[in-house]
């Protein structure tokens, strides 16, 4: 996504979180390193945080080096992760209370979509906000969605994510089982697919179960089990339980602790192969 702005022409303040390649890559393009997320916020007209949990969002953005303390007046900050709605909306009252916005913008489709500014960007909060940086999401995204009030697009990503992974842990089991039942994989691929199941999560595992390609679903066991894990825990911040999340959240726990972690999500066809033998 860094880039991304950079190609199109856009001035880039950045600061390392775990590893150096990127940001050396963003220094050489012309962007400007710093050594904490306040001297981004210091720097920066609109801030754009793309973390792997809620627990690091919140640690860049709080305490005397994040990035409230740095916040310029009328500052936008986006939170381009994949976070939980109740951590999302506690941040977004300090923002406002620091004199600037807060927008969530989870995002759909994969690195190479970054690359080129063809992402889905599931953006919500203030609309004021949001139209103001807009054209900016717009360089980033093929499809730039505004879906309501702060939190809103963490939920639907939440919401899409579960379903996503329910589904693709459904299809990698029902390989595993014909592996059992002495079925061939591509024949149950074909069968499925000339139905109402088919879909593109389908075909993704297929890509591996079959033509032993991984990279097609480009999203690791341990990401699935955080995003579905934070799926639970929204339904329990909401006061309900959910029914359909515990399979297939027990499923990746147990492959992500097994040692899956870095795995991406069609391999888990690899775990349910194991768990029937």
């Amino acid at each position: 996504m860094v880039e991304c702005l950079q190609k199109k022409g856009y001035t880039v303040t950045v600061t390392a979180n775990r590893s150096r390649p990127r940001i050396d890559e963003a220094v050489a393009r012309g962007a400007t390193e710093v050594g904490s997320a306040r001297e981004v916020a210091q720097a920066s007209d609109i801030v754009m945080l793309c973390m792997d949990t809620s627990a690091s969002v919140e640690a860049r953005m709080r305490g005397d080096q994040g990035v409230i303390a740095g916040l310029r007046s009328g500052a936008v900050v986006v939170d381009f992760g994949t976070s939980l709605p109740a951590s999302t909306r506690a941040l977004g009252e300090e923002v406002a209370a620091a004199g600037g916005a807060y927008l969530d913008a989870p995002l759909g489709r994969t690195p190479a979509h970054a690359v080129d500014g063809l992402l889905n960007i599931m953006c919500s909060g203030d609309e004021a906000a949001f139209n103001k940086v807009k054209p900016v999401l717009e360089d980033l995204g093929e499809n730039v969605f505004h879906l309501g009030a702060l939190g809103s697009g963490h939920t639907i990503k939440l919401l899409n994510n579960f379903c996503g992974m329910t589904i693709a842990n459904a299809v990698a089991e029902a390989f595993a089982m014909a592996d059992v039942q002495g079925v061939d994989r591509q024949a149950l691929y074909d069968v499925m697919s000339a139905g109402p199941l088919h879909c593109a999560m389908m075909d993704f595992v297929k890509g591996y179960a079959v033509d032993k390609d991984p990279s097609q679903l480009a999203f690791a066991v341990k990401n699935a089990t955080k995003d579905v894990g934070y799926y639970k825990q929204m339904a329990a911040d909401a006061g309900v339980e959910s029914v359909m999340s515990k399979s297939t959240l027990d499923a990746l726990s147990d492959a992500n602790d097994a040692g899956q972690g870095e795995d991406m999500v069609s391999q888990m066809v690899d775990y349910y192969v194991g768990k029937f033998s």
